[in-house]
């Protein structure tokens, strides 16, 4: 669902960041008066988590991979400005450091995971959760429900920006100049993915960890259960000792992530520019689009702009490390750490502008 450089038009690219700013500029807004309390905190935390999460791909029918993101239960610990951010954050070291996901479609990608997602997943966790207290199984219920519902919406809006290129930007013979697939390809080939093994992981992910924190840390599910009936069975733990369980678990993750490297296959419509060339990726590629005849080489447009970034760190692997899961979880540290920075500096920049303003 990483969109990547080339696969849509700079006119599109524009209006996607056109799309998400706005959300941007609110939500740091919002966040402003929240700077000094623990969010700050919290936003590293679940942008690291969902930063991981990504890494963690799986392999989907067609022959493509594919993973979560974190969108639903980052929305309901965080709520959905605070979610937003956290995912931009992610999603921008994710481009900037190892290439996945372009620049010029970073605004897409932001408006579909982060923003799209994290609207969608409060507002179907609001609305199945309801005011049943924050330890309810209900609950559990609801934010699993959100995550499937919000990575599905989220993958249709990546098919549908796909799915147009064709016919808004072609060359004068009619060949595509950026993705190259129409709708009736775009949208069952990512959805197809998207409504088993990805949806189903986010949906394990969004509930797993509210019934975890439900045990472990209800009071962290309160931000998105403004009206929720308030029953805590036992004491919690202090708020740095909640954070530190929530670190502990990311750095299992980081350690588990090599995982990730089983699932075989490139995501759909993340090809580079030299794999419609390589007659074996070809073949792969007309598998994942139901046979469709694959273009002899990429399209223009696309071979064009996707040169225009290369990230020191392509594809999760650092050029110096031979070992491919060390690399991949040295990675998820280095990605880590560069957010936890990205998250200090907004809180450094918040302050400083509450503090003028």
């Amino acid at each position: 669902m990483h969109i990547p450089d080339g696969y849509l038009s700079p006119s599109t690219c524009a209006v996607m960041y056109g799309g998400a700013l706005p959300f941007w500029t609110f939500a740091a807004r919002r966040l402003r008066q929240s700077v000094g309390s623990r969010l700050v905190p919290l936003l590293s935390v679940f942008a690291a988590f969902s930063f991981v999460v990504m890494m963690f791909n799986l392999p989907l029918p067609g022959g493509t991979t594919g993973h979560a993101v974190g969108m639903g239960i980052g929305a309901i610990v965080l709520g959905p400005w605070a979610a937003m951010l956290a995912i931009s954050i992610a999603l921008l070291i994710q481009a900037l450091f190892f290439g996945d996901g372009g620049i010029t479609a970073y605004g897409a990608n932001c408006f579909n995971m982060a923003i799209v997602g994290s609207l969608v997943s409060y507002g179907i966790y609001r609305a199945f959760a309801g005011h049943s207290p924050l330890t309810a199984p209900r609950r559990v219920f609801a934010a699993g429900c959100a995550g499937y519902v919000a990575i599905n919406v989220s993958a249709l809006l990546a098919a549908i920006e796909f799915g147009i290129q064709p016919l808004l930007f072609h060359d004068a013979a009619g060949a595509p100049l950026y993705a190259p697939y129409p709708l009736r390809i775009a949208i069952p080939a990512m959805l197809v993915g998207h409504l088993t093994f990805a949806g189903i992981a986010e949906l394990i992910i969004s509930a797993g960890v509210v019934a975890w924190l439900q045990r472990a840390e209800p009071a962290l599910l309160a931000r998105s259960a403004p009206n929720a009936v308030v029953t805590l069975g036992k004491a919690t733990a202090s708020g740095r000792e909640s954070l530190r369980r929530l670190w502990v678990a990311l750095a299992a993750l980081m350690i588990l992530t090599p995982l990730g490297l089983l699932a075989a296959g490139t995501a759909w419509g993340e090809w580079s520019a030299k794999q419609f060339q390589d007659p074996a990726n070809r073949r792969a590629i007309a598998a994942a689009s139901f046979q469709t005849e694959v273009p002899s080489r990429a399209p223009a447009g696309l071979e064009k702009l996707s040169t225009l970034w290369t990230a020191p760190f392509p594809a999760y692997a650092p050029p110096f490390l031979k070992s491919a899961s060390l690399g991949y979880i040295l990675s998820a540290v280095l990605g880590t750490g560069l957010i936890i920075a990205a998250c200090l500096g907004f809180g450094w920049g918040a302050r400083l502008l509450a503090a003028r303003f």
